[in-house]
């Protein structure tokens, strides 16, 4: 798990292909369930853009990502995160930085571009539930230190 002190929030980057749907789910709910107490980042291995689908049915949700931007990767420091979170299975490309941060996990979800609504909201259920029980795992280890 990692190690932080309690004045220091713990960082989790959610990374996928693009950065345009499944990333920015789990960036979505992971700020509206943890709040500020946990910094919350998502990138692509190549930025692209916020899929409208994507924002449409996170705001169905009461989840606004209308101001979320696509990013690459290596606009960030891999070694300012705690937690990496590969959504897409891409986490065999990454580079081995990121994949050796304290805590690492590859959720492989399936990609709903090109598919209708459904498809979308049935992705956001499967994000959501994994980042729930994400952000409960580290807000619980938080706790204890």
């Amino acid at each position: 798990m990692p190690k932080n002190s309690h004045s220091q929030p713990q960082r989790i980057m959610f990374v996928c292909k693009h950065n345009s749907r499944r990333s920015h789910m789990a960036e979505g709910f992971a700020r509206s369930i943890a709040g500020e107490t946990i910094e919350v980042a998502s990138a692509g291995i190549e930025a692209s853009h916020v899929d409208p689908l994507t924002v449409r049915v996170m705001q169905e949700v009461g989840i606004d990502i209308r101001c979320h931007t696509s990013n690459a990767l290596e606009e960030f420091d891999p070694e300012t995160f705690d937690a990496v979170i590969s959504l897409c299975g891409c986490g065999v490309h990454l580079p081995e930085v990121w994949v050796t941060r304290p805590l690492f996990a590859d959720w492989q979800l399936d990609d709903p571009a090109g598919q209708s609504v459904e498809v979308f909201r049935h992705i956001r259920t499967q994000v959501e539930h994994h980042v729930t029980k994400l952000v409960h795992t580290l807000l619980s280890h938080q706790t204890l230190r």
